[in-house]
């Protein structure tokens, strides 16, 4: 397959307005400055795109092969007078142009999609244009880089941190607003398994004032329904924290009698306690690690690591409520 760009760079056109998902074709005449892509025009396509003033010459095969949408509509019977471009006719497709041109490559570029870490806008429009135009593979592995990132059990979130002094993508390319713009996505694409986490981290990574007012040198910002989702979410998680069977329960309650130093366990949980209030009031999902040596006594070490593993299990487990979602099994449900 040859992409050539040496073709004339604007024409002037009489299109086929071919409108998505419907009945019949629906011909026009217009008369309009029309650029030709440099990188998808193959002189021997057999179909035109063209979005906004673009248009692109590709291949039926290869759309029909992905997208249930184009192999109907390719099916379609078409009028005799229908006009063409050098024999092809033309789609116009209602949508971002960035976003057509992204698939396009996902489509026609083999390495594309090979990338460890994808662009968030790359990802963004399979998701869009692969769920409206029914390119399956295409949404299932944009979703899944969203899901990888930001998974549904602690097991899961905790593989991502092996290693690590902290967390970092490793399968959507990373910039500081990063997180408000995958929120954006899968609210707007109802991809509501993803939430939870990226709400909890957004917390983690962002003050208050960033949440609701983004950020100086970039646009990222939040929607008024997420940044009340997060606000309330952070209220509640912080209520919570100290509540038995959640991780820092015990710092408030101790039940245990067999501690072998009273005193210096006391304190230390004191200690422990001033820390998360204070300085810290959101690492409620952190693996508890004692800071010293002998900080507890070693049958109170037993029963830190033990209750705060459980209490982990127990916040994960309630972490969609926090925000107001349907529960982890919900939520993969409707994925």
């Amino acid at each position: 397959m040859q992409c050539h760009s040496n073709a004339p760079s604007v024409v002037t056109s009489t299109t086929f307005c071919f409108r998505p998902m419907s009945s019949s074709p629906i011909t026009r005449s217009e008369s309009s400055s029309i650029t030709r892509s440099e990188l998808f025009w193959y002189e021997d396509g057999s179909i035109v795109l063209q979005v906004q003033n673009t248009q692109f010459r590709v291949f039926w095969g290869i759309l029909c092969h992905q997208s249930s949408f184009f192999r109907d509509m390719q099916s379609l019977p078409q009028p005799s007078d229908q006009p063409l471009i050098e024999g092809c006719p033309v789609i116009v497709l209602h949508d971002d142009l960035a976003d057509v041109e992204n698939l396009l490559k996902a489509l026609y570029i083999p390495t594309f999609l090979t990338t460890d870490d994808l662009p968030l806008p790359v990802i963004g429009a399979l998701i869009r244009l692969g769920r409206k135009y029914d390119f399956q593979k295409l949404f299932h592995s944009a979703v899944s880089r969203l899901t990888f990132e930001n998974p549904t059990t602690l097991e899961q979130y905790d593989a991502l941190l092996i290693g690590k002094t902290a967390y970092l993508p490793t399968r959507i390319a990373a910039y500081r607003g990063l997180l408000m713009d995958v929120i954006t996505l899968a609210r707007e694409n109802n991809i509501l398994t993803v939430l939870p986490c990226a709400y909890y981290r957004a917390l983690m990574h962002y003050s208050p004032k960033e949440l609701f007012d983004g950020f100086e040198e970039t646009s990222v910002s939040l929607a008024p329904a997420d940044q009340r989702q997060c606000i309330l979410g952070r209220d509640s998680l912080i209520k919570a924290r100290f509540e038995p069977r959640y991780t820092l329960g015990w710092l408030k309650k101790w039940d245990f009698t067999d501690c072998t130093s009273p005193t210096r366990c006391s304190q230390a949980r004191s200690a422990r306690l001033h820390f998360y209030m204070e300085c810290n009031p959101l690492w409620i999902l952190n693996r508890y690690k004692s800071q010293e040596k002998n900080l507890f006594c070693s049958e109170c070490e037993r029963h830190t690591n033990d209750l705060t593993i459980s209490g982990r299990k127990k916040l994960w487990e309630s972490l969609p409520a926090f925000f107001d979602l349907p529960s982890w099994n919900e939520l993969n449900n409707d994925l």
